[in-house]
């Protein structure tokens, strides 16, 4: 049977969360343990802990989750923070990089960060120019493994209604035909697939900073997925610790 991996999740009532708590229903390798302001949506079969708190709260939350593995997919939007730079970096910069230091504190040893493709702390336009921003400062950081993804456009049912988005995801099929070679980072890519993803590189077990665009969270799938066969073979069978699609 596979080791136990105790991941903790932060931003579990986003579309990346979510998709990851789906993804961990009925798997007895991983222990997902979310942390949260408010109740998150469980799908059916899910069998987790959720920690309710405020921000001000998470440190002790975090420490409880004794995690191995810290995933950060929280991120609010300019117009959920007013327009208000301030309000807008409270939550993608120094909530992240709070709780990035909670996990480390509780002994994480990895930590799993979902960015945004063109991050760059030199970007003219604030939101990317901040995940860049924070991308260097989790670096700095004594975590033995940062991962760092940065996806193009999220497609999935997201909770709240955004109609640009909702166009953008419509045409997203259409336009990523056309996004090949240096452009294919900017594809669009489904929640679940992220979900896959961050599942598939808890298990890559080398030490260092690496940086996942479209086409390396796809391999990173792969990969995982040829190493699981690989191991099948040579124990005769499934590893009953997982499910199997």
């Amino acid at each position: 049977m596979s080791k136990v991996t105790r991941i903790c999740l932060v931003g579990a009532t986003g579309l990346v969360g979510s998709a990851l708590i789906e993804a961990c229903v009925g798997r007895s390798d991983v222990k997902l343990v979310a942390v949260s302001r408010r109740e998150a949506s469980l799908p059916k079969g899910a069998r987790m802990e959720v920690f309710l708190a405020p921000t001000d709260g998470w440190s002790d939350a975090i420490a409880a989750a004794m995690p191995q593995v810290l995933v950060i997919a929280l991120g609010t939007t300019w117009r959920k923070a007013g327009k208000d730079e301030a309000a807008f970096r409270a939550v993608d910069e120094k909530l992240v990089l709070d709780c990035a230091r909670w996990g480390l504190a509780a002994g994480a040893q990895q930590l799993i960060f979902v960015s945004s493709v063109g991050a760059n702390s030199g970007a003219k336009g604030l939101y990317l120019r901040v995940k860049g921003e924070v991308e260097q400062a989790l670096a700095k950081l004594a975590y033995p493994r940062l991962d760092v993804l940065r996806p193009g456009l999220l497609l999935g049912v997201r909770k709240e209604f955004r109609f640009l988005e909702l166009i953008a995801q419509v045409l997203a099929p259409v336009v990523d035909v056309f996004l090949r070679g240096k452009y294919a980072k900017y594809r669009s890519i489904d929640a679940d697939v992220m979900a896959q993803s961050i599942l598939a590189i808890t298990r890559q077990k080398a030490r260092g900073r690496f940086v996942f665009e479209h086409e390396d969270m796809l391999r990173a799938i792969r990969r995982q997925a040829l190493e699981q066969s690989v191991r099948d073979a040579v124990h005769g069978g499934p590893d009953p610790g997982r499910t199997v699609d």
